[in-house]
């Protein structure tokens, strides 16, 4: 019922990239179920299908990318797994995130970003799961970082479908960011958390 409070008046265009097997796993078949039925319902929102990639352990891959199927551009932010329960939340924060080109954060927030060295790469993963309802809340701030700054990659995993991905990082409270897999933080971080 709220989704066209969200998803109706876009101000720019989202194409969501599904990178599964439209045949294969149960959650595979109901991320390309869900982002078809998204963009069906809703005018601002487009997507395609892609074959599995080697470079990806997990399955579903969710790319939400600004524009449209014919032409789109990766800002750097996905979803690994179905988004299910409170993750729901997330899918649209990313969506959010690049349809407002990531003015979802504060303008010293993106300032900070924008002056990043030139040759600083940096990747963030979230760890959540269905329950966890602090999730969406980190995933709208690493989202909106990513799409904010050309550096930053964003990337969600919900752990209901990837518990390997929980122990690999001792994550016993959720939602837990790793960046550059190197510096940990559990719960939701706020922007000015995430920018030390």
């Amino acid at each position: 019922r709220q989704l066209p409070d969200f998803l109706g008046n876009l101000p720019e265009p989202v194409c969501f990239h599904i990178w599964a097997d439209a045949t294969g796993e149960p959650a595979e078949r109901e991320a390309v179920a869900l982002a078809h039925t998204l963009a069906g319902r809703f005018n601002g929102l487009s997507y395609q299908l892609f074959p599995r990639r080697e470079n990806y352990r997990y399955y579903p891959v969710i790319g939400v990318m600004g524009g449209t199927s014919e032409a789109a551009t990766d800002y750097g932010v996905r979803i690994i797994g179905l988004p299910i329960g409170f993750q729901m939340t997330s899918l649209i924060a990313a969506v959010q995130a690049v349809a407002f080109r990531g003015q979802t954060l504060e303008p010293s927030t993106r300032i900070k970003l924008s002056r990043l060295p030139a040759d600083r790469e940096i990747a963030i993963e979230v760890l959540t799961s269905a329950a966890d309802e602090l999730g969406g809340l980190a995933a709208k701030t690493v989202f909106g970082a990513a799409v904010a700054s050309e550096r930053v990659r964003a990337f969600l995993i919900v752990t209901d479908f990837f518990p390997e991905a929980a122990q690999r990082y001792s994550a016993s409270t959720l939602p837990r960011l790793i960046i550059d897999r190197l510096v940990h933080f559990s719960g939701a971080p706020d922007e000015a958390d995430l920018l030390r």
